[in-house]
């Protein structure tokens, strides 16, 4: 099994009878398209931390940036452990997602560069940033190092027909 295609299962404990698993493709597309995500971090004295930020699905992984100066940043330096989640706020309707994985800096201005073009293309021309010097520079003069967290698992929370799926990438 490929780290692209993880292990599909069906919680029936937290489903209704009739639920089926939803594909890794329709997860995907979510991921995808979805405008807004919230980080869940972890503060150096245990406390949680938790932010809405913008973020593209991209070679297998979501990717964000945050200025070095912000509270996510340090607690992803001193613990890489994060959850993504992302969905719809409605009840009978959706799917909301929780990707579980390690936030991972990235400094390679060729692999920037793709980033940089995702979130153009999905956030618009104000989106833009210049790549250099492994990190993105906005108009405004900001700077952001770009983060990877490829998923580790996910889980997805089908509403109307409840349901929740696990997509398992590594090997427990």
């Amino acid at each position: 099994m490929s780290q692209h295609e993880p292990r599909t299962r069906l919680d029936a404990r937290y489903s209704h009878p009739d639920a089926e698993a939803v594909p890794w493709s329709v997860a995907v597309t979510r991921l995808a398209t979805a405008p807004v995500f919230w980080l869940s971090t972890v503060r150096p004295d245990g406390r949680p931390h938790v932010t809405p930020l913008l973020a593209v699905w991209l070679e297998n992984a979501l990717h964000f940036c945050t200025g070095a100066d912000e509270r996510k940043a340090h607690n992803l330096h001193t613990n890489a452990n994060c959850v993504l989640t992302t969905g719809d706020n409605a009840l009978d309707r959706g799917l909301d997602l929780v990707v579980e994985g390690r936030a991972v800096p990235l400094a390679d201005d060729p692999t920037l560069r793709r980033i940089a073009d995702a979130y153009a293309g999905k956030y618009g021309p104000d989106w833009r940033f210049e790549v250099r010097d492994g990190a993105f520079h906005g108009s405004g003069g900001n700077v952001a190092r770009v983060l990877r967290v490829a998923p580790t698992t996910v889980f997805g929370f089908g509403k109307g027909t409840y349901s929740q799926t696990r997509w398992r990438f590594d090997a427990a």
